[in-house]
């Protein structure tokens, strides 16, 4: 399977027989001036109602809008309620953390996760092999809270998203905020990687540039 950074908490993953899932996209605007979503896919997943991660109507193809547990196009979906804050959403509403388990590996897409994970949280996302984490604070969990989210779910493969770039005018910080002190760190030129299950790094960061 492939995984895709498109920006910001956008992803396109890609099943080896070609099922396309796309996550959390956004719409372009005076502070987001990434570049437009214009990927095709069979499903997409929001996690929240905000418009910089539910722009269904960017995505091309039909795509079939998940929004519970279950299996659609062969791939199993788990989607575990959570928080927009560590106010029990009181302040910025809910958000959903979608797993997906992808040719045998298992994804999980935090969203705009806003606290650490509760016992019943843990349990429910169960494995996960690669983590898609945000890290750039205010509107979703700071650094030091998504280290220890990270140290909660153990993922193989960890892929930051959601932190200021040049092409993002939000009061949140960058990724190298999270970056500080940890090692096995990958920053790559490209904006796609390719994983097998059983052959998977241990305990890597990959921080990959976005596409878009």
């Amino acid at each position: 399977m492939k995984i895709k950074y498109l920006a910001h908490a956008a992803f396109l993953i890609t099943a080896e027989n070609g099922t396309r899932i796309v996550t959390d996209p956004y719409q372009t605007s005076d502070a987001l001036k990434h570049g437009a979503i214009k990927e095709t896919a069979e499903i997409v997943t929001a996690s929240h109602d905000h418009g910089d991660h539910n722009n269904i109507a960017a995505v091309k193809g039909n795509p079939q809008l998940v929004k519970t547990s279950g299996e659609v196009k062969g791939i199993k979906i788990k989607a575990i309620a959570a928080a927009h804050d560590d106010k029990n959403g009181s302040h910025r509403g809910k958000n959903t953390i979608f797993c997906f388990e992808v040719d045998g590996v298992n994804v999980c897409h935090a969203g705009d996760l806003g606290h650490e994970l509760s016992a019943d949280q843990v349990k429910a996302i169960g494995r996960v092999d690669v983590l898609m984490v945000p890290v750039g604070g205010f509107f979703t969990i700071d650094a030091k809270t998504a280290t220890r989210v990270c140290d909660q779910l153990k993922p193989r493969v960890i892929l930051p998203m959601h932190y200021k770039t040049d092409k993002l005018n939000f009061p949140i910080t960058g990724v190298d905020e999270f970056l500080k002190g940890k090692s096995s760190v990958t920053r790559s030129n490209d904006s796609e990687i390719e994983l097998k299950s059983g052959k998977l790094p241990a305990a890597q960061i990959m921080v990959l540039k976005a596409s878009l």
